[in-house]
Protein backbone atom coordinates (compact mmCIF):
# COMPACT_ATOMS: atom_id res chain seq x y z
CA UNK A 1 0.00 0.00 0.00
CA UNK A 2 2.60 2.60 0.86
CA UNK A 3 5.39 2.91 -1.63
CA UNK A 4 7.75 4.89 0.77
CA UNK A 5 7.30 7.50 3.84
CA UNK A 6 10.27 9.72 4.55
CA UNK A 7 10.92 12.69 7.03
CA UNK A 8 12.25 15.76 4.47
CA UNK A 9 12.98 19.03 5.54
CA UNK A 10 11.05 21.63 3.11
CA UNK A 11 13.83 22.74 1.26
CA UNK A 12 14.21 19.46 0.04
CA UNK A 13 10.75 19.51 -0.71
CA UNK A 14 11.05 22.42 -2.56
CA UNK A 15 14.66 21.90 -3.90
CA UNK A 16 15.37 24.59 -6.56
CA UNK A 17 17.09 22.41 -8.13
CA UNK A 18 14.23 19.71 -8.64
CA UNK A 19 11.20 19.78 -11.16
CA UNK A 20 8.63 18.48 -8.75
CA UNK A 21 5.27 19.89 -8.98
CA UNK A 22 2.76 19.12 -6.19
CA UNK A 23 -0.27 19.30 -7.78
CA UNK A 24 -4.07 19.42 -5.78
CA UNK A 25 -6.27 17.05 -7.86
CA UNK A 26 -10.37 19.10 -8.48
CA UNK A 27 -11.96 16.86 -6.36
CA UNK A 28 -10.28 18.36 -2.95
CA UNK A 29 -11.91 21.16 -1.52
CA UNK A 30 -11.03 24.67 -2.09
CA UNK A 31 -8.75 26.44 0.53
CA UNK A 32 -10.03 26.77 3.91
CA UNK A 33 -7.59 27.75 6.24
CA UNK A 34 -8.59 30.34 8.51
CA UNK A 35 -6.88 32.73 10.57
CA UNK A 36 -6.43 31.17 13.62
CA UNK A 37 -4.50 27.74 11.24
CA UNK A 38 -2.23 31.17 9.89
CA UNK A 39 -1.65 32.10 12.96
CA UNK A 40 -0.41 28.99 14.60
CA UNK A 41 1.89 28.08 11.91
CA UNK A 42 3.12 31.23 12.24
CA UNK A 43 4.20 31.09 15.89
CA UNK A 44 5.22 27.78 16.12
CA UNK A 45 7.69 28.27 13.32
CA UNK A 46 8.67 31.69 15.35
CA UNK A 47 9.20 30.11 18.50
CA UNK A 48 10.71 26.58 17.36
CA UNK A 49 13.57 25.50 19.51
CA UNK A 50 14.79 23.72 16.50
CA UNK A 51 13.20 22.11 13.67
CA UNK A 52 9.51 22.18 13.76
CA UNK A 53 7.34 19.13 12.73
CA UNK A 54 4.72 20.41 10.15
CA UNK A 55 3.10 16.97 10.02
CA UNK A 56 2.31 14.33 6.95
CA UNK A 57 1.27 14.69 3.36
CA UNK A 58 0.01 11.58 1.60
CA UNK A 59 1.19 11.58 -2.43
CA UNK A 60 0.80 9.73 -5.66
CA UNK A 61 2.82 9.59 -8.25
CA UNK A 62 1.08 11.08 -11.61
CA UNK A 63 4.36 11.42 -13.50
CA UNK A 64 3.02 11.24 -17.37
CA UNK A 65 7.00 12.44 -18.75
CA UNK A 66 9.89 12.27 -16.25
CA UNK A 67 12.22 14.31 -18.70
CA UNK A 68 9.36 16.94 -18.16
CA UNK A 69 9.46 16.97 -14.54
CA UNK A 70 7.98 14.76 -12.05
CA UNK A 71 4.35 15.22 -10.87
CA UNK A 72 2.75 14.48 -7.16
CA UNK A 73 -0.89 14.91 -6.70
CA UNK A 74 -1.60 15.63 -3.06
CA UNK A 75 -4.20 13.42 -1.66
CA UNK A 76 -4.09 15.02 1.95
CA UNK A 77 -1.91 18.13 2.79
CA UNK A 78 -3.48 20.96 0.50
CA UNK A 79 -3.88 22.99 3.25
CA UNK A 80 -0.39 22.63 4.94
CA UNK A 81 1.58 22.77 1.43
CA UNK A 82 -0.90 25.65 0.54
CA UNK A 83 -0.60 27.95 3.61
CA UNK A 84 3.65 27.24 3.32
CA UNK A 85 4.12 28.31 -0.11
CA UNK A 86 2.01 31.92 1.08
CA UNK A 87 4.30 32.08 3.80
CA UNK A 88 7.49 31.78 1.92
CA UNK A 89 5.64 34.20 -0.65
CA UNK A 90 5.57 36.52 2.16
CA UNK A 91 8.87 36.06 2.74
CA UNK A 92 10.39 36.44 -0.51
CA UNK A 93 8.06 39.88 -1.13
CA UNK A 94 9.68 41.60 2.05
CA UNK A 95 13.33 40.42 1.35
CA UNK A 96 13.11 41.29 -2.32
CA UNK A 97 12.02 44.81 -1.54
CA UNK A 98 15.05 45.12 0.54
CA UNK A 99 17.09 42.76 -1.94
CA UNK A 100 20.17 45.79 -2.36
CA UNK A 101 20.89 45.05 1.53
CA UNK A 102 21.92 42.14 1.51
CA UNK A 103 24.92 40.20 0.94
CA UNK A 104 25.96 38.48 -1.66
CA UNK A 105 25.10 34.34 -0.42
CA UNK A 106 21.76 35.99 1.18
CA UNK A 107 20.59 37.33 -2.55
CA UNK A 108 21.71 34.04 -3.58
CA UNK A 109 19.25 32.22 -1.68
CA UNK A 110 16.71 34.47 -2.60
CA UNK A 111 16.94 34.35 -5.62
CA UNK A 112 16.75 30.53 -4.51
CA UNK A 113 13.57 30.75 -3.53
CA UNK A 114 12.31 32.19 -5.99
CA UNK A 115 12.84 28.55 -7.71
CA UNK A 116 11.66 27.09 -4.63
CA UNK A 117 8.28 28.37 -5.28
CA UNK A 118 8.23 28.91 -9.53
CA UNK A 119 9.28 25.70 -11.06
CA UNK A 120 12.44 27.44 -13.48
CA UNK A 121 11.97 25.06 -16.50
CA UNK A 122 8.38 25.64 -17.28
CA UNK A 123 7.57 28.62 -14.69
CA UNK A 124 4.72 26.73 -12.85
CA UNK A 125 4.68 27.38 -9.46
CA UNK A 126 5.25 24.14 -7.45
CA UNK A 127 2.01 23.99 -5.02
CA UNK A 128 -0.64 23.80 -7.77
CA UNK A 129 -4.34 24.48 -6.44
CA UNK A 130 -7.58 23.16 -8.30
CA UNK A 131 -9.24 26.10 -9.91
CA UNK A 132 -12.38 25.60 -7.60
CA UNK A 133 -13.47 28.93 -5.57
CA UNK A 134 -11.09 30.76 -8.25
CA UNK A 135 -8.38 28.90 -5.97
CA UNK A 136 -5.89 28.50 -8.73
CA UNK A 137 -6.12 32.45 -10.30
CA UNK A 138 -5.97 33.58 -6.77
CA UNK A 139 -3.18 31.89 -6.20
CA UNK A 140 -1.42 32.91 -9.56
CA UNK A 141 -2.46 36.58 -8.06
CA UNK A 142 -0.86 36.78 -4.69
CA UNK A 143 2.52 34.69 -6.46
CA UNK A 144 2.38 37.79 -9.02
CA UNK A 145 2.18 40.61 -6.09
CA UNK A 146 5.08 39.35 -4.24
CA UNK A 147 7.17 39.64 -7.08
CA UNK A 148 7.73 36.01 -8.20
CA UNK A 149 7.81 35.16 -12.02
CA UNK A 150 4.23 34.36 -12.30
CA UNK A 151 1.39 35.81 -14.41
CA UNK A 152 -1.97 35.70 -12.38
CA UNK A 153 -5.37 37.45 -13.34
CA UNK A 154 -7.47 39.72 -11.18
CA UNK A 155 -10.64 37.64 -10.43
CA UNK A 156 -13.95 39.71 -8.62
CA UNK A 157 -13.77 39.71 -4.65
CA UNK A 158 -10.31 38.87 -4.67
CA UNK A 159 -9.07 40.76 -2.03
CA UNK A 160 -12.19 38.84 0.03
CA UNK A 161 -11.22 35.30 -0.28
CA UNK A 162 -8.84 33.48 1.82
CA UNK A 163 -5.85 32.82 -0.26
CA UNK A 164 -4.99 36.34 -0.37
CA UNK A 165 -6.11 37.09 3.41
CA UNK A 166 -3.57 34.06 4.33
CA UNK A 167 -0.74 35.75 2.43
CA UNK A 168 -1.79 39.60 3.77
CA UNK A 169 -1.53 38.37 7.17
CA UNK A 170 2.21 36.49 6.74
CA UNK A 171 3.07 40.18 5.14
CA UNK A 172 1.83 42.07 7.88
CA UNK A 173 2.67 38.81 11.03
CA UNK A 174 5.96 39.62 9.39
CA UNK A 175 6.00 43.20 9.77
CA UNK A 176 5.02 42.97 13.57
CA UNK A 177 7.77 40.55 14.07
CA UNK A 178 10.39 42.95 13.04
CA UNK A 179 8.86 45.42 15.64
CA UNK A 180 8.69 43.54 18.62
CA UNK A 181 11.90 45.41 20.09
CA UNK A 182 14.07 42.10 20.32
CA UNK A 183 16.68 43.40 18.00
CA UNK A 184 14.89 42.78 14.65
CA UNK A 185 13.65 44.88 11.63
CA UNK A 186 11.94 43.67 8.93
CA UNK A 187 14.57 42.12 7.00
CA UNK A 188 15.96 40.20 10.03
CA UNK A 189 12.40 39.26 10.86
CA UNK A 190 11.80 37.68 7.11
CA UNK A 191 14.91 35.57 7.07
CA UNK A 192 14.20 34.33 10.50
CA UNK A 193 10.70 32.78 9.20
CA UNK A 194 12.61 32.54 6.25
CA UNK A 195 15.17 29.69 7.76
CA UNK A 196 12.30 28.31 10.66
CA UNK A 197 9.97 27.57 7.38
CA UNK A 198 12.59 25.63 5.43
CA UNK A 199 14.30 23.46 7.74
CA UNK A 200 10.73 22.60 9.01
CA UNK A 201 10.32 18.83 8.45
CA UNK A 202 7.22 17.14 6.90
CA UNK A 203 6.67 13.30 6.68
CA UNK A 204 5.76 12.72 2.37
CA UNK A 205 3.80 9.32 2.21
CA UNK A 206 3.68 8.39 -1.32
CA UNK A 207 1.31 5.06 -2.04
CA UNK A 208 0.51 2.94 -5.40
CA UNK A 209 -2.92 4.15 -6.34
CA UNK A 210 -5.93 6.39 -5.47
CA UNK A 211 -7.46 3.23 -3.47
CA UNK A 212 -4.60 3.04 -1.40
CA UNK A 213 -4.49 6.61 -0.99
CA UNK A 214 -7.49 6.69 0.34
CA UNK A 215 -7.28 3.78 2.85
CA UNK A 216 -4.28 5.74 4.19
CA UNK A 217 -5.91 8.62 4.62
CA UNK A 218 -9.21 7.45 6.53
CA UNK A 219 -6.88 5.25 8.38
CA UNK A 220 -4.85 8.24 9.89
CA UNK A 221 -7.46 10.31 10.39
CA UNK A 222 -10.74 8.26 11.47
CA UNK A 223 -8.99 5.54 13.22
CA UNK A 224 -7.08 8.06 15.76
CA UNK A 225 -3.39 7.83 14.00
CA UNK A 226 -1.04 9.50 14.63
CA UNK A 227 -1.27 9.16 18.30
CA UNK A 228 -1.97 13.36 19.50
CA UNK A 229 0.82 14.76 22.08
CA UNK A 230 -1.97 14.43 24.88
CA UNK A 231 -2.02 10.65 24.13
CA UNK A 232 1.68 10.04 23.93
CA UNK A 233 2.09 12.00 27.60
CA UNK A 234 -0.78 9.99 28.75
CA UNK A 235 1.13 6.80 27.82
CA UNK A 236 4.63 8.16 29.45
CA UNK A 237 2.82 9.11 32.61
CA UNK A 238 1.68 5.22 32.44
CA UNK A 239 4.86 4.52 31.66
CA UNK A 240 6.46 6.17 34.35
CA UNK A 241 3.68 5.24 37.00
CA UNK A 242 4.38 1.62 36.12
CA UNK A 243 7.93 1.49 36.23
CA UNK A 244 8.52 3.86 39.81
CA UNK A 245 6.11 2.14 41.25
CA UNK A 246 4.19 5.23 42.78
CA UNK A 247 0.43 4.11 40.98
CA UNK A 248 -0.62 1.48 39.31
CA UNK A 249 -1.68 2.02 35.76
CA UNK A 250 -4.85 1.76 36.25
CA UNK A 251 -4.68 4.39 39.08
CA UNK A 252 -2.56 7.10 36.90
CA UNK A 253 -5.35 6.47 33.96
CA UNK A 254 -7.94 7.17 36.25
CA UNK A 255 -6.39 10.25 37.61
CA UNK A 256 -5.76 11.70 34.10
CA UNK A 257 -9.35 10.82 32.77
CA UNK A 258 -10.05 12.65 35.74
CA UNK A 259 -8.08 15.45 34.73
CA UNK A 260 -9.75 15.20 30.95
CA UNK A 261 -12.98 15.11 32.74
CA UNK A 262 -12.34 18.75 34.21
CA UNK A 263 -11.40 19.91 30.87
CA UNK A 264 -14.61 18.72 28.73
CA UNK A 265 -14.33 17.00 25.46
CA UNK A 266 -12.29 19.14 23.26
CA UNK A 267 -9.08 18.16 22.78
CA UNK A 268 -7.83 21.37 22.38
CA UNK A 269 -8.62 22.57 25.59
CA UNK A 270 -6.47 19.22 26.71
CA UNK A 271 -3.45 20.41 24.51
CA UNK A 272 -3.95 24.10 25.61
CA UNK A 273 -4.27 23.61 29.39
CA UNK A 274 -0.96 21.25 29.22
CA UNK A 275 1.06 23.97 27.61
CA UNK A 276 -1.02 26.86 30.49
CA UNK A 277 -0.04 25.01 33.33
CA UNK A 278 4.03 24.43 32.50
CA UNK A 279 4.06 27.77 31.19
CA UNK A 280 2.30 29.14 34.54
CA UNK A 281 4.52 27.21 37.31
CA UNK A 282 7.57 27.05 35.05
CA UNK A 283 9.83 28.32 37.85
CA UNK A 284 8.27 25.59 40.38
CA UNK A 285 8.53 22.89 38.13
CA UNK A 286 11.52 20.87 37.12
CA UNK A 287 14.12 22.56 34.79
CA UNK A 288 13.45 21.31 31.09
CA UNK A 289 16.46 22.54 28.72
CA UNK A 290 15.62 24.37 25.81
CA UNK A 291 12.28 24.66 26.60
CA UNK A 292 11.67 28.50 28.11
CA UNK A 293 7.78 28.25 26.82
CA UNK A 294 5.83 25.23 26.37
CA UNK A 295 4.44 25.28 22.52
CA UNK A 296 2.78 22.81 20.26
CA UNK A 297 6.31 21.49 19.10
CA UNK A 298 8.07 20.56 22.23
CA UNK A 299 4.89 19.67 24.43
CA UNK A 300 5.95 15.92 24.68
CA UNK A 301 9.89 16.54 25.22
CA UNK A 302 8.60 18.99 28.27
CA UNK A 303 6.45 16.49 30.17
CA UNK A 304 8.63 13.44 29.34
CA UNK A 305 10.97 15.97 31.92
CA UNK A 306 8.33 17.42 34.21
CA UNK A 307 6.96 14.09 34.95
CA UNK A 308 10.07 11.97 35.44
CA UNK A 309 11.44 13.28 39.10
CA UNK A 310 8.01 13.28 40.73
CA UNK A 311 5.22 12.36 38.77
CA UNK A 312 2.87 11.80 41.77
CA UNK A 313 2.86 15.86 42.99
CA UNK A 314 2.88 16.85 39.32
CA UNK A 315 -0.43 14.35 38.48
CA UNK A 316 -1.72 15.58 41.73
CA UNK A 317 -1.16 19.70 40.98
CA UNK A 318 -3.02 18.82 37.31
CA UNK A 319 -6.00 17.35 38.46
CA UNK A 320 -6.39 20.26 40.47
CA UNK A 321 -5.07 22.69 38.32
CA UNK A 322 -7.25 21.07 35.55
CA UNK A 323 -10.27 22.04 38.42
CA UNK A 324 -9.70 25.71 37.94
CA UNK A 325 -9.15 25.73 34.50
CA UNK A 326 -12.36 24.02 33.74
CA UNK A 327 -14.12 27.03 35.51
CA UNK A 328 -12.23 29.31 33.36
CA UNK A 329 -12.72 27.80 30.31
CA UNK A 330 -16.97 27.81 31.72
CA UNK A 331 -16.49 23.57 30.76
CA UNK A 332 -18.90 23.11 33.44
CA UNK A 333 -22.59 24.38 33.61
CA UNK A 334 -23.45 25.91 37.07
CA UNK A 335 -26.49 26.45 39.00
CA UNK A 336 -25.97 29.52 40.24
CA UNK A 337 -23.35 31.34 38.29
CA UNK A 338 -21.81 34.14 39.92
CA UNK A 339 -20.60 37.70 38.77
CA UNK A 340 -17.29 36.27 37.99
CA UNK A 341 -18.74 33.47 36.29
CA UNK A 342 -20.10 35.53 34.20
CA UNK A 343 -16.96 37.53 33.24
CA UNK A 344 -14.89 34.36 32.48
CA UNK A 345 -18.01 33.42 30.02
CA UNK A 346 -17.31 37.06 28.41
CA UNK A 347 -13.62 36.93 28.32
CA UNK A 348 -14.62 32.94 26.47
CA UNK A 349 -16.47 34.60 23.90
CA UNK A 350 -14.12 37.57 23.23
CA UNK A 351 -11.44 34.48 22.11
CA UNK A 352 -9.47 35.14 25.18
CA UNK A 353 -7.90 32.04 25.88
CA UNK A 354 -4.55 32.77 25.26
CA UNK A 355 -4.87 34.49 28.61
CA UNK A 356 -6.45 31.33 30.60
CA UNK A 357 -2.24 31.24 31.90
CA UNK A 358 -2.33 33.89 33.50
CA UNK A 359 -5.91 33.41 35.26
CA UNK A 360 -4.84 29.62 35.82
CA UNK A 361 -1.93 31.05 38.14
CA UNK A 362 -4.47 34.10 39.91
CA UNK A 363 -6.78 31.36 40.57
CA UNK A 364 -4.74 29.05 42.12
CA UNK A 365 -2.18 31.59 44.38
CA UNK A 366 -5.40 33.91 45.12
CA UNK A 367 -4.63 33.34 48.73
CA UNK A 368 -1.55 34.06 48.71
CA UNK A 369 -2.20 37.11 46.68
CA UNK A 370 -4.89 38.18 48.96
CA UNK A 371 -7.58 38.17 46.00
CA UNK A 372 -11.36 38.47 46.04
CA UNK A 373 -13.65 37.48 43.66
CA UNK A 374 -13.77 41.59 43.21
CA UNK A 375 -10.41 41.63 42.29
CA UNK A 376 -10.51 38.30 39.85
CA UNK A 377 -13.68 40.01 38.48
CA UNK A 378 -12.13 43.50 37.55
CA UNK A 379 -8.72 41.36 36.05
CA UNK A 380 -11.06 39.22 33.78
CA UNK A 381 -12.94 42.61 32.60
CA UNK A 382 -9.21 44.44 32.03
CA UNK A 383 -8.60 40.84 30.19
CA UNK A 384 -11.88 41.07 27.68
CA UNK A 385 -11.19 44.61 26.95
CA UNK A 386 -7.86 43.84 26.07
CA UNK A 387 -8.85 40.67 23.52
CA UNK A 388 -11.64 42.74 22.16
CA UNK A 389 -9.08 45.20 20.83
CA UNK A 390 -6.12 43.04 19.82
CA UNK A 391 -8.36 40.49 18.16
CA UNK A 392 -9.68 43.50 16.06
CA UNK A 393 -6.25 45.60 15.85
CA UNK A 394 -4.14 42.38 15.93
CA UNK A 395 -1.48 44.28 18.65
CA UNK A 396 0.35 43.09 20.17
CA UNK A 397 0.55 39.87 17.56
CA UNK A 398 -0.46 36.29 18.71
CA UNK A 399 3.23 35.02 19.15
CA UNK A 400 4.41 37.41 21.93
CA UNK A 401 0.86 36.84 24.08
CA UNK A 402 2.43 33.40 25.54
CA UNK A 403 5.77 35.72 26.67
CA UNK A 404 3.30 38.20 27.78
CA UNK A 405 1.71 36.89 30.52
CA UNK A 406 4.47 34.52 31.64
CA UNK A 407 6.02 37.94 32.34
CA UNK A 408 2.97 39.26 33.85
CA UNK A 409 3.06 36.51 36.51
CA UNK A 410 7.24 36.80 37.08
CA UNK A 411 5.93 40.69 38.03
CA UNK A 412 3.19 39.43 40.30
CA UNK A 413 5.22 37.98 42.79
CA UNK A 414 5.50 39.65 46.31
CA UNK A 415 2.24 41.77 44.99
CA UNK A 416 -0.89 41.23 46.90
CA UNK A 417 -4.72 42.47 46.71
CA UNK A 418 -5.98 45.38 44.24
CA UNK A 419 -1.53 46.34 43.81
CA UNK A 420 -2.35 42.99 41.62
CA UNK A 421 -5.36 44.88 39.93
CA UNK A 422 -3.15 47.74 38.83
CA UNK A 423 -0.05 45.66 37.91
CA UNK A 424 -1.81 43.72 35.30
CA UNK A 425 -3.67 46.95 33.88
CA UNK A 426 -0.36 48.69 33.28
CA UNK A 427 1.11 45.42 31.60
CA UNK A 428 -1.77 45.33 29.09
CA UNK A 429 -2.33 48.71 28.87
CA UNK A 430 1.57 49.36 27.78
CA UNK A 431 1.34 46.59 24.66
CA UNK A 432 -2.39 47.05 24.08
CA UNK A 433 -3.76 49.37 20.82
CA UNK A 434 -4.59 53.18 21.39
CA UNK A 435 -7.71 54.05 22.07
CA UNK A 436 -7.58 56.03 18.17
CA UNK A 437 -6.43 52.92 16.53
CA UNK A 438 -9.34 50.55 17.94
CA UNK A 439 -11.87 53.61 17.18
CA UNK A 440 -10.19 53.11 13.51
CA UNK A 441 -10.63 49.45 13.75
CA UNK A 442 -14.30 50.09 14.80
CA UNK A 443 -15.01 52.28 11.63
CA UNK A 444 -13.68 50.16 9.38
CA UNK A 445 -15.01 47.10 7.84
CA UNK A 446 -15.45 45.19 11.17
CA UNK A 447 -17.44 42.55 10.07
CA UNK A 448 -14.40 41.45 7.39
CA UNK A 449 -12.31 41.92 9.99
CA UNK A 450 -13.22 39.68 12.93
CA UNK A 451 -16.13 38.67 12.65
CA UNK A 452 -16.71 36.97 16.17
CA UNK A 453 -15.54 40.40 17.62
CA UNK A 454 -18.35 41.90 15.77
CA UNK A 455 -20.99 39.73 17.30
CA UNK A 456 -19.42 40.01 20.23
CA UNK A 457 -19.84 43.86 20.87
CA UNK A 458 -22.82 44.00 19.29
CA UNK A 459 -23.95 41.41 21.50
CA UNK A 460 -22.62 42.84 24.55
CA UNK A 461 -23.96 46.17 23.77
CA UNK A 462 -27.64 44.52 23.69
CA UNK A 463 -27.15 42.50 26.61
CA UNK A 464 -26.19 45.47 28.89
CA UNK A 465 -29.46 47.47 28.12
CA UNK A 466 -31.46 43.86 29.17
CA UNK A 467 -33.66 43.56 32.34
CA UNK A 468 -34.86 40.74 33.64
CA UNK A 469 -38.51 41.03 32.52
CA UNK A 470 -36.66 41.49 28.78
CA UNK A 471 -33.43 39.44 28.81
CA UNK A 472 -33.06 36.82 26.14
CA UNK A 473 -30.06 34.38 25.89
CA UNK A 474 -28.04 35.36 22.52
CA UNK A 475 -26.05 32.89 22.78
CA UNK A 476 -28.60 29.92 22.72
CA UNK A 477 -27.79 27.44 19.63
CA UNK A 478 -29.77 25.05 17.98
CA UNK A 479 -28.20 22.34 15.74
CA UNK A 480 -24.93 24.13 16.22
CA UNK A 481 -25.67 27.08 15.45
CA UNK A 482 -26.44 30.58 17.03
CA UNK A 483 -30.07 31.27 17.49
CA UNK A 484 -29.42 35.38 17.01
CA UNK A 485 -26.87 35.52 14.48
CA UNK A 486 -25.65 39.10 12.78
CA UNK A 487 -27.53 40.45 10.25
CA UNK A 488 -26.44 43.21 7.34
CA UNK A 489 -29.14 45.97 7.04
CA UNK A 490 -28.20 46.97 3.79
CA UNK A 491 -27.23 43.01 2.13
CA UNK A 492 -24.10 41.94 1.69
CA UNK A 493 -25.00 40.17 -1.42
CA UNK A 494 -23.94 40.88 -5.10
CA UNK A 495 -27.15 40.95 -6.47
CA UNK A 496 -28.90 43.89 -4.94
CA UNK A 497 -32.84 44.21 -5.17
CA UNK A 498 -34.50 46.91 -6.46
CA UNK A 499 -35.79 48.38 -3.93
CA UNK A 500 -32.36 48.75 -2.19
CA UNK A 501 -31.20 49.98 -5.50
CA UNK A 502 -33.70 52.86 -5.94
CA UNK A 503 -33.32 54.13 -2.20
CA UNK A 504 -29.75 54.12 -2.70
CA UNK A 505 -30.10 56.15 -5.97
CA UNK A 506 -29.72 54.04 -8.64
CA UNK A 507 -27.67 50.66 -9.57
CA UNK A 508 -23.88 52.45 -9.86
CA UNK A 509 -24.28 54.40 -6.56
CA UNK A 510 -26.06 51.46 -4.48
CA UNK A 511 -22.92 49.52 -5.56
CA UNK A 512 -20.59 51.93 -4.03
CA UNK A 513 -22.21 52.32 -1.03
CA UNK A 514 -22.60 48.29 -0.58
CA UNK A 515 -18.42 48.06 -1.24
CA UNK A 516 -17.64 51.14 1.40
CA UNK A 517 -20.46 50.68 3.91
CA UNK A 518 -21.92 47.34 3.91
CA UNK A 519 -19.76 45.61 6.58
CA UNK A 520 -19.13 48.43 9.00
CA UNK A 521 -20.28 48.49 12.41
CA UNK A 522 -23.16 50.62 11.58
CA UNK A 523 -24.66 48.39 9.08
CA UNK A 524 -24.96 45.27 11.26
CA UNK A 525 -26.96 44.36 14.07
CA UNK A 526 -28.34 40.72 15.45
CA UNK A 527 -31.26 39.51 14.69
CA UNK A 528 -33.15 35.81 15.13
CA UNK A 529 -33.86 34.02 11.95
CA UNK A 530 -31.49 35.94 9.77
CA UNK A 531 -32.63 33.42 6.58
CA UNK A 532 -35.85 34.74 6.64
CA UNK A 533 -34.48 38.17 5.95
CA UNK A 534 -31.96 38.11 3.77
CA UNK A 535 -31.99 40.61 0.65
CA UNK A 536 -35.48 41.66 1.75
CA UNK A 537 -36.44 45.68 1.46
CA UNK A 538 -35.64 47.41 4.48
CA UNK A 539 -39.38 47.76 5.42
CA UNK A 540 -39.58 44.04 5.32
CA UNK A 541 -36.86 42.92 7.32
CA UNK A 542 -38.13 46.26 9.61
CA UNK A 543 -41.32 44.91 10.33
CA UNK A 544 -40.78 40.80 9.68
CA UNK A 545 -42.92 39.06 11.89
CA UNK A 546 -43.08 35.10 12.39
CA UNK A 547 -46.13 32.56 11.79
CA UNK A 548 -46.86 33.33 15.66
CA UNK A 549 -46.83 37.07 15.31
CA UNK A 550 -43.66 37.58 16.92
CA UNK A 551 -41.57 40.33 15.45
CA UNK A 552 -37.84 39.22 14.17
CA UNK A 553 -37.03 42.06 12.12
CA UNK A 554 -36.06 45.03 13.73
CA UNK A 555 -38.88 45.65 15.62
CA UNK A 556 -37.10 42.31 17.66
CA UNK A 557 -36.97 44.28 20.38
CA UNK A 558 -33.44 44.60 21.15
CA UNK A 559 -32.18 48.22 22.30
CA UNK A 560 -29.58 47.99 19.30
CA UNK A 561 -32.50 48.44 17.16
CA UNK A 562 -34.97 51.05 18.50
CA UNK A 563 -33.29 53.62 15.74
CA UNK A 564 -33.65 50.84 12.87
CA UNK A 565 -37.31 50.26 13.95
CA UNK A 566 -38.13 53.79 13.92
CA UNK A 567 -36.90 54.84 9.79
CA UNK A 568 -38.43 54.08 6.85
CA UNK A 569 -34.87 54.53 4.83
CA UNK A 570 -31.26 53.19 5.19
CA UNK A 571 -28.60 55.00 3.41
CA UNK A 572 -24.78 55.16 3.78
CA UNK A 573 -25.08 58.18 5.70
CA UNK A 574 -27.03 56.54 7.91
CA UNK A 575 -24.32 53.75 8.49
CA UNK A 576 -21.79 56.44 8.46
CA UNK A 577 -23.37 58.11 11.31
CA UNK A 578 -24.74 54.88 13.21
CA UNK A 579 -20.66 53.38 12.71
CA UNK A 580 -19.69 56.87 14.71
CA UNK A 581 -22.48 56.01 17.36
CA UNK A 582 -21.66 52.43 17.84
CA UNK A 583 -17.98 52.86 17.95
CA UNK A 584 -17.95 55.14 20.53
CA UNK A 585 -19.98 52.91 22.81
CA UNK A 586 -17.74 50.23 22.32
CA UNK A 587 -14.83 52.53 22.88
CA UNK A 588 -16.95 53.30 26.47
CA UNK A 589 -17.54 49.36 27.17
CA UNK A 590 -14.33 48.03 27.00
CA UNK A 591 -11.61 50.52 28.11
CA UNK A 592 -8.29 50.22 28.95
CA UNK A 593 -7.11 53.75 30.66
CA UNK A 594 -3.46 54.60 31.22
Amino acid sequence: MIKSANQYHVHALFSHEGNILYKIPPYQREYSWSKSHWEDLFEDLVDAEGQHFLGTIITLDQTDDALQGSTLEVIDGQQRLTTLTLLLAAVYAVLKEHLDELDEDTRTDVNNLSRQLVRRSDGQPRVVPQMQGHNLSDFLKVLEEAGLPVKGEWKPYYPSRKIKKCYKYFRQAIRDLGETGEGLDETSAALRVHKAALQAVIVKIEVGSHADAFVLFESLNNRGMPLSPVDLIKNHLLAVSEKKEVMEVSEAFGRWNEMLTNLGDSYSTHERFLRHYYNAFKPDLPDVPGASIATKSNLIRVYEKVLEPDVLKVVDSLVSASQVYGRINCVAEVDQPTTLDRAFQRLMRAQGATSYVLLLWLMTMRDELALSDAHLEEIVDLLTSFFVRRNLTGAPPTYVLAKLFMTIIGSLRGVRGHAVVERVREKLTAVSASDDEFRNRLSGPIYDENTDIARFVLATLAEDAMTKETWVDLWRQEKNRFVWTIEHILPQGENLPAAWREMLGGAERAAQVQEEHRHRLGNLTITAYNSSLGNKSFAEKRDRQDRQGRYIGYRNGLSLNVDLAARDSWTGDDIARRTEDLAARVLARFPLPN
